[in-house]
């Protein structure tokens, strides 16, 4: 009862081998969501890195004169 059967075994690397094989179109699908998360993360590391630039404030001008 604890270890698995040559049957778990086989539907196991059954499907690893859909997952990870070569050149299938789920393997591809995985190395583009890969891909897709390796950007979204440069992209917040760049986020942070960049110093945000602060302006004096201004003073308003009525046109009064005292």
């Amino acid at each position: 009862m604890g270890s698995f059967s040559i049957w778990h075994w086989i539907l196991l690397f059954g499907i690893v081998a859909v997952l990870f094989g070569g050149g299938g179109k789920i393997s591809s699908i995985m190395g583009d969501v890969a891909k897709g998360i390796k950007s979204f993360k440069k992209g917040m590391s760049e986020d942070d890195d960049k110093p945000v630039a602060t302006e004096a404030p201004k003073a308003i001008d009525r046109g009064e004169k005292v």
